[in-house]
C-alpha cells in the first residue's frame, strides 16, 4: 500500500507540474497573443484560438484544484468535479478537430470535396467518442483521500471505453497528419517546377514548426494508448507500473492540447506577421502555404 501511495503522490505531482507549465506558457505568450489575436481582424480562427488558449488554461486549473484540495469534499462532489475535468478535455479535442478542419480546407484550396470528407470523418468519430464516454461513466467512481497532508481527488476510470475514444481521436490525428503531408509534397513539386527553391524552403520551416510538433505528440499519445491495450500490461489499475504509464500519457496529452493546439494557429500568425515586414519573401508564400488568398495580408483562415 505504501508504494501504491507513493506513485500516486508521484503522478499528482505530475499532474500539477505539467498543468503549472500550461498557465506558465500562456503567461509567457500574453504579449505575442495581444498583438497576433486581439488586435487583428477577428475571424474564425481568432474565435477558435481564444477558446482553446482558455479551455485549456482552465482545464490545467482544474486538474491543479483536484490534485491538491485543502478542504475535503464529499465523495459526490469530487466525481462531479471529474466529470467536469473529464468533459472539458474532450471538448478541448473537437476544438482541436474544427481547427484542422478549417486548415486543412484552406491548404487544399478550398475544395469541398476535401471539407466533406473532413467533417464526415470527424462527425462520425466525435459521435462514435460521445456513445463510448457516456458509456464509460456509468463505471467512473472518485473519491477523496489524504495524501502527505493534502486532499486530492482519486479516480477510477480503468474501463476501456475511455482508452478507445482516445484511439480513435489518435486515428483522426493519423489521418490528418497524411493529408497535410499529401498537400504539401504537392506543392513542393509544383513550386520546384517553378523554381521557387527558396520559397519552399520557407514553406517546409513554416509547416515544421506551427505542425510537426503538434503530430508527433499526437502519435505518442496514440502510441500510449495503444500500449495500454497490450496483454503484457498489469491487469491493476493502481499498480505502480499503470500509475507511472498515465502519468506520462497525462503529460502529453496536456501539451497537445493545450500548449501545441493553440501554437497551430499563432505560430502561423508570427510567421504572416515577419512576412509583412520583410520586403525580400514572396509575395504569395503565405497563399501558396495556406491557399487563403492571393494577397497576404488577407488572414481570415490562418
Amino acid at each position: 500500500m505504501d508504494g501504491y501511495y507513493t506513485h500516486m503522490i508521484l503522478v499528482l505531482t505530475i499532474k500539477v507540474a505539467v498543468s503549472t507549465g500550461v498557465i506558465y506558457d500562456w503567461a509567457l505568450a500574453f504579449g505575442q497573443e495581444v498583438e497576433l489575436i486581439w488586435k487583428q481582424h477577428w475571424s474564425l480562427m481568432t474565435v477558435l484560438y481564444l477558446t482553446v488558449r482558455y479551455i485549456g488554461v482552465m482545464y490545467a486549473g482544474m486538474n491543479i484544484e483536484m490534485a491538491i484540495q485543502i478542504i475535503p469534499l464529499k465523495d459526490a462532489v469530487s466525481l462531479y468535479m471529474y466529470f467536469a475535468l473529464y468533459w472539458t478535455m474532450w471538448v478541448l479535442i473537437a476544438i482541436l478537430g474544427v481547427i484542422m478542419i478549417a486548415r486543412l480546407y484552406a491548404m487544399y484550396q478550398r475544395s469541398r470535396k476535401v471539407l466533406v470528407l473532413l467533417v464526415v470523418v470527424s462527425t462520425a468519430i466525435i459521435v462514435t467518442d460521445i456513445v463510448m464516454l457516456t458509456m464509460n461513466m456509468k463505471y467512473i467512481s472518485a473519491e477523496q483521500v489524504n495524501l502527505s497532508g493534502t486532499y486530492q481527488c482519486v479516480a477510477d476510470n480503468s474501463q476501456p471505453f475511455n482508452t478507445i475514444s482516445c484511439i480513435l481521436a489518435g486515428v483522426w490525428e493519423i489521418f490528418t497528419l497524411y493529408l497535410a503531408v499529401r498537400v504539401a509534397l504537392k506543392h513542393f513539386r509544383e513550386l520546384r517546377q517553378h523554381s521557387a527553391g527558396g520559397v519552399i524552403r520557407d514553406c517546409f520551416t513554416v509547416l515544421m514548426k506551427t505542425h510537426m510538433s503538434y503530430f508527433v505528440s499526437s502519435v505518442v499519445v496514440l502510441c500510449f494508448n495503444l500500449g495500454y491495450l497490450s496483454p503484457t500490461m498489469p491487469k491493476d489499475p493502481y499498480s505502480p507500473a499503470i500509475l507511472t504509464y498515465f502519468g506520462f500519457l497525462e503529460i502529453f496529452t496536456i501539451v497537445q492540447s493545450a500548449v501545441l493546439g493553440p501554437r497551430l494557429i499563432i505560430g502561423v500568425r508570427e510567421y504572416h506577421a515577419k512576412l509583412m515586414f520583410d520586403p525580400d519573401a514572396g509575395p504569395s508564400l503565405v497563399s501558396i502555404a495556406f491557399q487563403e488568398s492571393v494577397h497576404v495580408s488577407t488572414s481570415n483562415i490562418v
